[in-house]
């Protein structure tokens, strides 16, 4: 059992770490699309969809992901340093979330959405490094 639950949290962290990744990508073309109205509703509407089904995809990589720390005993101090990268990357997706309610008028520019893509990376990196090397920890 122990394997398919970790099987589904990590489908399920890897559904939301692509929206984390791709909501970003919906900003910058809403801000490069400019007044064109038509694009900006479905960018918009893709966007606002994206969010929500992420937000489905954290709560049950969140559940499997509780199951194993609960019902296996994971623990150590590369769990807690993975959590508050975790705990980072869900505030970056929330704040994404946040700019996309506001709409294209009150979006940062293209070239600051793109660098900002960039941060999620790097914190998936590193939690990727630290599940990879909890047994040195």
């Amino acid at each position: 059992m122990y394997l398919v639950i970790k099987s589904l949290h990590l489908l399920f962290v890897m559904a939301w770490v692509a929206c984390v990744f791709y909501l970003p990508r919906i900003l910058v073309n809403i801000a490069e699309a400019g007044a064109v109205q038509l694009i900006n509703d479905r960018l918009q509407l893709m966007g606002r969809r994206l969010y929500r089904f992420g937000h489905i995809m954290f709560g049950l990589a969140l559940a499997f992901g509780l199951g194993l720390w609960l019902g296996y005993g994971i623990n150590g101090p590369w769990l807690y340093a993975k959590l508050v990268l975790v705990m980072l990357v869900l505030v970056y997706f929330i704040f994404c979330g946040r700019l996309l309610k506001k709409g294209p008028g009150a979006l940062p520019s293209s070239k600051v959405l793109r660098l900002m893509n960039e941060l999620p990376i790097l914190l998936v990196l590193l939690i990727i490094y630290l599940v990879l090397a909890k047994q040195q920890f």
